[in-house]
């Protein structure tokens, strides 16, 4: 457990109000000294200079933070800009994606195309001077033609140069076991980091996941179902299971959690802090 490391994923705001609430979760999360903050990046690098400014904000209390950065829709002058930015502004670890595509962005925008090509830019670019994270799908990504096919496409950013994993949330642990197993067949043994999504807001969480082809097993579906309107047990209950399945997943030696936070503290420390850890991460 020497090795096991804990890091939260913040998303740019829009609002001075939304603004401050982001701050103070980061002090209260930073209590937990976390390896690092990760800070996300809009649709076609939408929230570019909002995410510069968090992450440099995010530095000010000593936890590293690591922007997320997508090459949809950037040129290959604005990632290497932004990249020497980064690099001048003491970030040594980045989340290398390839993007979600704003609304009326044309698929073929941007030089690079694919997560492996970036990966493979960056390390063109600075050499190893970047920690480099990937994303990983469990349950596949939603655009992916197979599971086969997804598989692939993540081997392909850890041969071009990534270091670790973060994997899409899940609720079915099963399915992480079986990527896990499936990629170290194929020769791939980087650390895969479980992300983590507290279950706050169901109907919210429904939507997303749809979206994101994230399962929420059916018995965790029907109870939530059940508990309407009420949050307070349907925070509980998201409380309980999400910290089970987190317990378990420590209990099997995985190498750190990866919380999304949503920006907000709560629902996250009462998870990290309901674990039993071997020893203190």
């Amino acid at each position: 457990m020497s090795n096991f490391r804990l890091s939260f994923e913040f998303f740019p705001t829009k609002t001075e109000e939304g603004h401050k609430k982001l701050l103070s979760t980061r002090d209260m999360l930073a209590t937990e000294a976390p390896d690092f903050f990760s800070v996300t990046y809009g649709a076609g690098g939408s929230t570019r200079d909002r995410t510069l400014s968090i992450v440099t904000e995010l530095n000010e209390l000593g936890v590293p933070a690591a922007p997320h950065l997508s090459c949809v829709g950037d040129s290959i002058e604005e990632l290497r800009d932004l990249l020497n930015i980064y690099k001048e502004n003491g970030v040594n670890r980045i989340v290398a994606l390839r993007g979600d595509l704003p609304s009326g962005m044309k698929a073929s925008s941007g030089e690079l195309r694919y997560a492996n090509e970036l990966v493979e830019f960056i390390r063109k670019e600075t050499g190893d001077h970047f920690h480099l994270e990937v994303a990983a799908y469990p349950e596949m990504h939603p655009q992916a033609s197979s599971f086969e096919t997804d598989l692939d496409n993540f081997v392909r950013k850890v041969e071009a140069g990534a270091n670790s994993a973060i994997t899409q949330y899940f609720y079915n642990i099963d399915a992480f076991y079986y990527f896990v197993d499936r990629v170290q067949a194929k020769g791939i043994n980087i650390p895969i980091v479980p992300g983590i999504m507290p279950i706050t807001n169901y109907s919210k969480l429904a939507r997303f996941s749809d979206a994101c082809g994230a399962e929420i097993p059916r018995w965790i579906r029907k109870q939530l179902e059940a508990y309407g309107d009420d949050i307070d047990s349907i925070q509980k209950f998201g409380e309980e299971v999400v910290t089970a399945m987190c317990q378990e997943l420590v209990d099997q030696g995985v190498p750190g959690l990866h919380f999304y936070t949503l920006n907000q503290a709560a629902p996250n420390l009462a998870i990290w802090r309901n674990l039993e850890m071997d020893v203190e991460a």
